[in-house]
């Protein structure tokens, strides 16, 4: 349906495509649909992102590595749930937590860089996190064995609420230092004891 649409059309469309679809639609796909560029698609996405939010819409739009998706408003959520079961929460230990950070931070990541990391085995972790779709296998190392790599997910992005693995906060070299003595501190409480 290759037709440029009106500013306002294009609005509407775009609300329909990402209703319709349910997953999140790159702004390049919904650009060739209404006969946009992907810079368009972005600037009317956003305005339908701050007029959901200041109207206390029901509905958001989330922007997620340059891509769009439509879901329930967070506020919205014990409404929805009231009406339909009780979802399956997923919890995250400390240890899926570990591994996931260090996934996200030095991605696209082998197990075995993420064990040396770590210190121990992260084949659980690992096992749970790709179950949840926080993470995903990402293609092989080229190297003997041809080892997976592993990267986060949408899912990842939507969860922590970050629109790129590029926005992750940063750690300054004085928490990472912080971090090292707190951790040699824990192994060393556990070697007390």
């Amino acid at each position: 349906m290759e037709q440029i649409l009106k500013p306002e059309e294009a609005s509407a469309a775009i609300e329909a495509i990402l209703f319709t679809m349910g997953e999140a639609v790159s702004a390049e796909a919904i650009g060739a649909a209404i006969g946009h560029d992907k810079e368009t698609v972005i600037k009317i996405a956003r305005h339908l992102m701050d007029r959901y939010r200041d109207e206390k819409r029901g509905i958001r739009i989330i922007e997620l590595d340059g891509s769009f998706q439509m879901c329930t408003s967070p506020e919205m959520y014990d409404y929805v749930i009231s009406l339909t079961h009780q979802p399956k929460k997923q919890v995250l230990t400390d240890v899926m937590l570990e591994t996931l950070a260090i996934v996200a931070y030095k991605q696209p990541v082998t197990r075995a860089e993420i064990e040396q990391i770590r210190g121990v085995s992260c084949s659980h972790a690992i096992n749970k996190l790709l179950e949840y779709g926080l993470i995903t296998e990402a293609g092989r190392l080229n190297a003997p064995g041809r080892p997976i790599l592993f990267a986060t997910t949408e899912d990842f992005l939507r969860t922590f609420g970050v629109t790129s693995a590029e926005n992750l906060p940063s750690v300054s070299p004085e928490d990472m230092e912080n971090l090292k003595t707190e951790a040699e501190e824990e192994i060393q409480m556990k070697l007390d004891i």
